[in-house]
């Protein structure tokens, strides 16, 4: 019988300190992943420019009106990108707390990061073949690349958050946390950014290029197809920091049978006595409700805008880079808030003020602001946000990703306060859980409430339902005064 070895719990230094930067750069070279490839580029151009194009090129829905076949092939696509988020999360769901838990017993959690890493990257730069018409891969081997990468995402997430304890001091977590998921979203800004300089801007208006550069033909949506194989290699090339420098709290030599073994009893153990953490098990109740309206928020606003307000592709990319440089500034505005009023304070506010920017958000359309309230004009005859809707939507992106990036950090910051000491990977693992089991759940308030009133502001007004009650709970969570 193998005794568990005595590990660290907590490290020394703070965000700017060779560790600490260094677990927060990781997210630097990961997070672009996550926000080209599942919210802003791939999976719009997926659903629409593949599955929905493909059904309509099939003929099969010939026999329906022009405008009634378009909102089929685009229903389509949209349950087509919930059936991979359905089975990527259920499989998370299932496996993350016991990856957790063996984390905490087991040996280098490095080598086992870099096997994630390494298929996250070749399951982004295989997608530059996922082409419409059949041309590249079939429509199968896209979900099966989009369904490993997003577990592989979740994997490497726990992982990466079973580190947080050892990169810097208990008081400094907030701010290292805060740190990464900043530097996360200003990558992707640039990403953004060198898209519309390379390709779009040239094809849009041969500014500042004559022609999109590198050969690209946006006929054959090349510039949504690269997303891929740039998330690809900059994840190569930017997680080399965080293996160089960050400090692993795993033990050389563990038996990685024994911590698994034991991790699962524990996962048992725990989910059987959750009694015991009565107010961690509040938290992780609570943020899976306030999580699942956040990512339907995120996941679909998109959506929801580029339809409502009637948004191009151009417009889309600019909004990405402008919600995802505030969203970077809301990393930072996270940690500050913690430090300074506690995370469960700082988590209120943040909740808070995204439910009132949302709610504002679904008060404008094409000819109306707050409810009716000013009618709505052109400002100014530019390439995008001409109407004063489209930039009241763009001021209060500016809010919404300043308080949903900061509630991530102060979320993540709350559940290392409440873990038990040394036991961090597992209840990660647990958290997990909270944000993927169901995930389902924001969607269906959507369609239900969509169709039931046939208005789509009612529908997505409808995930306020699930911030109301994860806040409720929320309130109930009693953490340690120093929190």
């Amino acid at each position: 019988m193998h005794s568990v070895p005595v590990r660290a719990h907590s490290g020394v230094g703070g965000a700017l300190d060779k560790t600490g930067f260094a677990w927060a750069v990781f997210e630097w070279a990961r997070n672009p992943y996550y926000i080209l490839i599942v919210i802003y580029i791939f999976a719009p151009y997926f659903a629409r420019d593949i599955i929905g194009a493909d059904l309509l090129a099939s003929g099969e829905l010939d026999d329906l009106a022009p405008d009634e076949a378009l909102k089929t092939a685009n229903a389509q696509g949209q349950a087509t990108i919930a059936s991979v988020t359905k089975w990527a999360g259920l499989i998370a769901a299932l496996t993350a707390p016991f990856l957790g838990a063996a984390l905490d017993r087991g040996g280098r959690l490095k080598p086992l990061l870099a096997v994630f890493l390494g298929t996250i990257t070749i399951c982004s730069a295989l997608l530059w073949f996922a082409q419409p018409g059949g041309a590249g891969l079939p429509i199968w081997a896209i979900m099966s690349l989009l369904i490993i990468a997003y577990v592989s995402y979740t994997y490497s997430e726990v992982t990466h958050n079973a580190m947080l304890a050892v990169s810097g001091e208990p008081k400094r977590l907030s701010m290292i946390s805060g740190l990464g998921l900043g530097l996360g979203n200003l990558a992707a800004v640039l990403i953004f950014m060198s898209l519309a300089v390379l390709f779009i801007l040239p094809g849009a208006i041969q500014w500042p290029f004559r022609e999109p550069q590198f050969g690209l033909d946006l006929s054959t949506f090349d510039h949504a197809r690269i997303a891929g194989p740039i998330c690809a290699v900059w994840l190569l090339a930017f997680s080399i920091p965080f293996f160089l420098n960050a400090k692993d709290p795993g033990v050389p030599g563990t038996s990685w049978r024994t911590a698994i073994i034991s991790g699962s009893q524990a996962v048992l153990k725990t989910l059987r006595e959750v009694t015991k953490y009565r107010e961690l098990a509040k938290f992780l109740i609570a943020r899976m409700l306030y999580a699942d309206g956040m990512a339907a928020l995120l996941a679909l606003s998109a959506v929801y805008v580029s339809l409502f307000l009637g948004w191009g592709f151009l417009e889309m990319l600019c909004y990405a880079i402008f919600g995802s440089i505030f969203a970077f500034l809301g990393g930072l505005f996270g940690g500050w808030m913690d430090g300074k009023i506690g995370v469960k304070n700082a988590l209120v506010i943040e909740i808070v003020g995204m439910v009132l920017a949302f709610s504002a958000q679904l008060s404008l359309t094409q000819a109306t602001l707050f409810f009716g309230m000013i009618d709505n004009y052109q400002v100014w005859d530019g390439l995008v946000f001409k109407s004063l809707s489209d930039l009241a939507y763009l001021g209060l992106v500016s809010v919404v990703a300043v308080t949903a990036t900061a509630s991530i950090s102060s979320s993540r910051a709350m559940l290392v306060t409440l873990s038990p000491p040394g036991r961090s990977g597992e209840f990660f693992g647990l958290y997990a859980i909270a944000g993927t089991i169901t995930v389902w759940m924001g969607p269906l308030l959507v369609q239900l409430f969509t169709t039931a009133f046939n208005d789509q502001r009612i529908g997505m007004a409808s995930i306020c339902l699930l911030f109301a009650s994860g806040l409720a709970v929320l309130l109930l969570v009693k953490v340690p005064r120093t929190a």
